[in-house]
């Protein structure tokens, strides 16, 4: 009798949470689809971009997602291309990670392109001096390598093997190919991460944008964020279902990965600081530089929010060995990297849109400063945004064997 009181007491806690949860993203997806639908039939219109600032809010979260889906193509070289046996137990998750980063940044570009029915024409109208179509291009492989890498999981799951005998030999062959598939994957991937900087850098009618160091930020910073929230995610799991999943050795290793690399990145960022604001005296970068932290927050948002908490903050967690093994302070890093990752996507992209561009040398303050701010309809989309990355997140978590074990075939967890 008490045993299946404990029993009920427990369902009757457990239940609610998942409908809770289930509730929540049913919210954010209804909400997104209701936006997604006013935008499909009344164009660009509901939003608030203009002819002057056409980048915004659906920009910076196509960026952000890939960046935080870097995971895949990070810990996959150090598993398959530098066999290095240990990170192979995280492989498979990381390249989840970066199946639903993409994807998520597709459903926001679909939005943002003003004519979705069009989606196709970089495939088939080539434009090869397009840093822009390289980055479609790049987007489509990748998004390819990522399926081929993903599918030995969906073959492995129990309701795929029990209908399919066949499929975990399958599942079991294309994992022979990873390796090759990994090498064609970093390519593409670190072509793409390079290319979403050099789409602003090469652009020297902008200052706040010309400079060589954008594209090896960007492959930083996505390379840091995406190995930190990968393993905030694995650690989440952990903590759902009561297992660990992957060992403290690896988990420190992971960790210190992720960590350098932030290091990494912070160092460049604080020395493309010096060289292109501190010691430069280029006169347009300067005066675009001064009218942007006159009349924006983004000088405040860069050392607090960029800096402090996105890089600096979350390297201590990851190299400090005590902090780094204690679950609370692995999801407090995964989330700082994020908002970092986020608020540095949406600073690049607006400094340099919300400034005048300047035709005449000192008449810069004739120019009115473009103001911008999401409007509801785009606000909308980015939740419904959210839920979907959510959902994928959720479901992957529950059905997919995303663990292998050490024969390298996935676990029947569930």
């Amino acid at each position: 009798m008490t045993t299946m009181m404990t029993t009920i007491r427990r369902q009757v806690i457990t239940y609610p949470r998942y409908a809770v949860w289930a509730m929540f993203i049913g919210i954010l997806l209804l909400i997104g689809a209701i936006s997604g639908i006013n935008v499909l039939i009344n164009g660009l219109e509901v939003t608030n971009l203009l002819d002057q600032v056409p980048w915004g809010l659906w920009i910076t979260i196509d960026l952000s997602a890939i960046a935080l889906g870097a995971g895949a193509f990070s810990l996959s070289t150090i598993a398959y291309i530098f066999r290095v046996k240990s990170f192979e137990r995280i492989a498979r998750i990381a390249v989840f990670v970066g199946f639903v980063g993409y994807t998520s940044a597709m459903l926001a570009l679909i939005m943002d392109i003003g004519r979705p029915e069009r989606f196709w024409h970089p495939t088939v109208y080539w434009n090869v001096h397009s840093v822009l179509w390289e980055i479609t291009m790049c987007v489509v492989f990748y998004s390819m390598v990522l399926i081929f890498e993903l599918s030995p999981a969906i073959l492995e799951m129990d309701q795929v093997s029990k209908r399919f005998t066949r499929a975990p030999q399958l599942a079991h062959l294309m994992h022979r190919f990873t390796p090759f598939v990994s090498i064609f994957g970093l390519g593409l991937s670190l072509l793409h991460q390079s290319s979403l900087g050099a789409t602003y850098g090469v652009l020297v009618a902008r200052p706040l944008w010309f400079k060589p160091s954008l594209p090896v930020m960007f492959i930083l910073s996505a390379v840091a964020a995406g190995a930190t929230i990968t393993l905030a995610i694995t650690v989440f799991y952990e903590n759902m279902v009561q297992t660990r999943k992957i060992s403290p050795k690896l988990r420190g290793q992971i960790a210190t990965f992720a960590g350098l690399v932030t290091l990494a990145y912070l160092y460049l960022k604080l020395w493309d600081f010096l060289a292109t604001f501190y010691y430069s005296h280029l006169p347009a970068r300067v005066e675009a530089n001064e009218i942007l932290h006159a009349t924006t927050p983004y000088g405040t948002t860069f050392w607090w929010i960029e800096v402090v908490l996105g890089a600096l903050v979350p390297s201590i967690i990851l190299l400090s060995g005590r902090l780094r093994s204690q679950d609370l302070w692995i999801f407090v890093g995964g989330l700082l990297a994020v908002i970092g990752v986020i608020v540095n996507r949406w600073n690049v992209t607006l400094s340099g849109l919300v400034v005048p561009m300047d035709w005449s040398p000192g008449v810069a303050e004739l120019f009115p400063v473009h103001h911008y701010f999401p409007s509801l309809t785009e606000m909308g989309v980015g939740l419904g945004v959210l839920g979907y990355a959510l959902l994928m997140l959720t479901l992957g978590l529950r059905f997919l064997p995303l663990f292998p074990d050490k024969h390298g075939h996935g676990e029947s967890e569930h």
